[in-house]
């Protein structure tokens, strides 16, 4: 008796427009009912009462996570001075209080040095792995794991509003592994205050903007449609940064068995590449040769494709 298939073969992005209150493990929950796709998976989690944009991997873009996970992201932000929070957010316990309230000069002054390459301490409640569990449930359990110093890349880090003496809206522009709770925190400590961010919104993932995204409300509506469904974007959404590279269809079936073939062009590095038909494979370009990364199966008429990775 042939074993029953779990879910459907859907390939490509949703972008969710997360909501405030909701984990991110609930949004794959209701992407994976609204599409029955499957295999999903996520290109970096949200905060439960953060809110943005979640992009979900569907299929065959999983394969194309680590490039998007690896993208830039925005963040706008607001910072709740003269508080600080065991959790940096408003979720957790009030530890410290302070009086002072720094001016606008005071606060454009030190953007700079927090702008470039900049040393960041992760809030113990994160998601980061110590000796194989997660930070924060050492913190909930009252263990105060050790945090280590990691460098990241924050593009650019500006003031946008102050709507009191006790608040300042932000945007920040920053690489993988940026944690905005950690850079609210600093930025405070900086101006020799306390502080924590009451508000997160993530705008930008990579190459998927607002525009993109879809509200869980919205995404519900797909429920009773057969993929694919309207919001479904390609799986080479996420690699728009990358070149594209054509090539013949007798190389193309050389990548997708896994076999290095002589670049048509003169390039180098990471290249997505295409034949007639579509995306064939994500390689790596080295001295004029070009070797399959990852080899995506999305036409049922090209058969049985190899996975490289």
């Amino acid at each position: 008796m042939a074993r029953r298939r779990k879910g459907q073969k859907v390939d490509g992005w949703i972008i969710v427009d997360k909501p405030t209150g909701m984990t991110s493990t609930q949004v794959i929950g209701r992407v994976r009912r609204a599409t029955q796709a499957a295999k999903l998976g996520h290109g970096g989690t949200l905060d439960p009462e953060a809110t943005g944009l979640l992009p979900i991997a569907l299929g065959e873009a999983t394969k194309t996570i680590p490039w998007c996970q690896d993208g830039s992201k925005i963040y706008t932000f607001t910072v709740r001075w003269g508080v600080a929070t065991s959790t940096h957010d408003a979720e957790g316990e009030v530890t410290d209080e302070s009086d002072v309230r720094p001016t606008r000069e005071a606060i454009e002054a030190a953007l700079p040095a927090f702008t470039g390459t900049v040393t960041q301490i992760p809030p113990i409640f994160s998601a980061l792995k110590i000796d194989g569990e997660r930070a924060y449930d050492l913190a909930r359990r009252g263990e105060t794991p050790e945090m280590k110093p990691r460098q990241v890349a924050i593009e650019h880090f500006i003031l946008t509003g102050m709507p009191d003496e006790n608040h300042a809206c932000f945007e920040v522009l920053c690489g993988k592994g940026t944690y905005v709770r950690a850079l609210g925190r600093d930025i405070a400590e900086h101006l020799g205050t306390l502080g924590h961010v009451p508000a997160l919104r993530r705008t930008r993932v990579g190459p998927f903007t607002e525009a993109m995204a879809i509200s869980v409300d919205k995404l519900d509506q797909y429920a009773n449609e057969p993929p694919p469904i309207e919001a479904l974007l390609p799986v080479e959404t996420a690699l728009d940064d990358i070149p594209a590279l054509a090539v013949t269809e007798t190389m193309a079936q050389l990548l997708r068995q896994g076999q290095p073939v002589e670049a048509p062009e003169s390039c180098n590095g990471t290249v997505q590449v295409h034949d007639d038909v579509g995306l064939v494979a994500l390689g790596e370009v080295t001295e004029g040769i070009l070797k399959p990364l990852r080899v995506f199966n999305l036409n049922e008429k090209r058969g049985h494709d190899v996975d490289n990775g």
